[in-house]
């Protein structure tokens, strides 16, 4: 690894096309001391949206029904009016994601063509996998493959012509195998190349613009190639201030999740009870492990706790797989992996959708919460993967992740439709949302065990979110500076805790899938430009390379 010169950014190792700049990181930055602590913010992003976040946390706290309304009007509109370019959008960087991986951009190294990676593969995957997804999966791994099984198996219905049923593309009415088939491919259709491929090209903008061109760390500096020396103006500002919004409206999400999960498994184990006060409660203690985590740095605190949760997580898997019902498992893997491909065309199609419930209140919402979490992820990414190859890089956080995405939802998804199918015990199937893994483990040996485990995996995976969402946000609002003060790490940290708070007191989960939908909306622009841009870069490389 080269010498750290430009804070905490290091310089190309080798040949690379450096972008000659006067910018300087930092140079717009407000640097104080307020007592022992000291600060160094980018001005005006910092403030605008700090302010801005606090202004927003009052307003829900405050007037929680209106605030509560007016969210689910924006999810209502985004939802119903901007469906077909959320999924048109997400189509696109999947197209140009593989097609990164067969052309001879492929072979650009991301810090110089001597750079050498800073992390093993099995640190490097614990880190973007737990960063990357981990709620989410723990939330949906069994009831996202069981509600579209039972809404596939009992058909479409239409009310004023128009359907009304929440099934996929158009069911299939009283069939076990075809709802089986349809509902698993719906399924995977969320949680493989297009979520990893949203990350992937955030993460490949950043990881180029930053380790190769030597410019800061921040989302603006992805388009460079477009604005040139206006990026450090207000069109940059512009940028990095919707790249806060849409991370900590996007972590917020999946920290509401989070929350209502461990909740249910609380109750389940332990019969604490389920309620805003006890969510508000888990998100405050949550959120002061993840302060220690923050103080503790990358090394010390995520990295360390992405791989003891890539360990928890796997041997939970693994103790469903061998336990449940393993040879119906294996063939259901590999039945859904192709089920997934031959629907894709027809899941991703944008316009003309028949099914809109589908298509608009999950693929729509799925779309935006990937995408409003791509600043937070793909920086994260971004800050893990020096070293790797173009190619190197997208395969893995391309395909990997999503094999092991189809693997889970498998395993779990596949354990609870075999005990609705072949043991008629519909518990899982029944049960709220937040509670159907824990159901569907009552019915393996050592229940409380692994329902106690999957509680731990879901506070953890939470920790890890908070405290990477923090480090990125910081990093942006401090103008690249990877090294900025740990006070504002803080500071973000526990904002994040508070909106998530806020917007389950103004509304509950809807209030969290309308907002992370109204800033995920915003930043698709952001993303599909960034596209463009990262075609320039890589040019440039590969011209410089010759």
């Amino acid at each position: 690894m080269s010498d750290t010169d430009t804070h905490g950014i290091p310089s190309p190792d080798g040949i690379a096309d450096v972008i000659e700049t006067d910018y300087e990181i930092g140079q717009d930055n407000f640097e104080t001391k307020i007592g022992p602590f000291g600060l160094d913010i980018h001005n005006p992003v910092f403030v605008i949206s700090g302010a801005a976040i606090v202004i927003f946390v009052l307003y829900t706290l405050l007037l929680p029904e209106q605030a509560s309304a007016a969210f689910k009007a924006m999810f209502n509109f985004t939802t119903t009016n901007f469906d077909w370019f959320l999924i048109g959008a997400a189509d696109i960087v999947v197209i140009f994601a593989l097609l990164l991986i067969v052309t001879p951009y492929g072979s650009v190294r991301l810090g110089g063509d001597e750079a050498t990676p800073d992390y093993t593969y099995m640190g490097w995957f614990a880190m973007l996998f737990a960063a990357g997804m981990g709620i989410g999966l723990m939330f949906y791994g069994v009831s996202e493959p069981l509600t579209h099984f039972s809404t596939a198996f009992g058909g479409t219905a239409i009310e004023d012509g128009l359907r009304t049923d929440w099934a996929p593309l158009g069911a299939a009415t009283g069939d076990e195998p075809g709802s089986v088939r349809l509902g698993m491919a719906a399924t995977i259709y969320h949680w493989a190349l297009h979520p990893w491929a949203i990350y992937a090209t955030v993460a490949l903008a950043l990881a180029l613009f930053t380790y190769n061109k030597g410019l800061p760390l921040t989302i603006r500096s992805a388009f460079y190639p477009i604005l040139g020396d206006r990026v450090w103006g207000w069109p940059g500002h512009i940028i990095d201030i919707i790249a806060v919004f849409a991370t900590l409206f996007g972590l917020a999400t999946s920290l509401g999740f989070g929350a209502t999960q461990a909740n249910a498994g609380l109750n389940e184990l332990f019969g604490v009870p389920i309620g805003n006060t006890t969510e508000v409660i888990l998100i405050s203690i949550i959120t002061a492990v993840a302060l220690v985590s923050v103080l503790r740095g990358l090394d010390g605190g995520v990295k360390v706790l992405s791989e003891i949760n890539m360990g928890l997580a796997g041997l939970l898997a693994l103790f469903t797989l061998i336990i449940g019902p393993t040879t119906f498992l294996i063939t259901f893997f590999w039945d859904s992996l192709k089920a997934y491909v031959e629907y894709l065309p027809a899941l991703s199609n944008p316009f003309g959708r028949e099914d809109v419930n589908y298509s608009q209140g999950w693929t729509a919402f799925y779309w935006a919460w990937w995408i409003s979490w791509s600043p937070f992820v793909g920086m994260f990414i971004a800050r893990v993967s020096r070293g790797r190859t173009v190619r190197e890089f997208v395969v893995c956080v391309l395909l990997i992740p999503s094999m092991v995405c189809v693997l889970w939802m498998s395993i779990f998804g596949g354990t609870a439709i075999h005990q609705v199918l072949n043991d008629g015990y519909t518990g899982a199937q029944d049960a709220d949302l937040p509670l159907q893994l824990f159901r569907m483990l009552d019915q393996l040996p050592l229940a409380s065990i692994t329902s106690f485990i999957g509680i731990v995996l879901v506070v953890v995976f939470f920790v890890t979110s908070s405290d990477s969402g923090s480090l990125v946000i910081d990093t942006i609002t401090a103008g690249g500076k990877v090294d900025a003060p740990v006070p504002q790490r803080v500071f973000w940290c526990i904002f994040e805790g508070a909106v998530a708070i806020a917007l389950l007191l103004g509304g509950g989960l809807a209030a969290l899938q309308s907002m992370v939908i109204s800033t995920g909306l915003l930043f698709t622009v952001v993303l599909l430009v960034m596209c463009w841009c990262i075609f320039r870069g890589l040019q440039s490389e590969r011209a410089n390379m010759r």
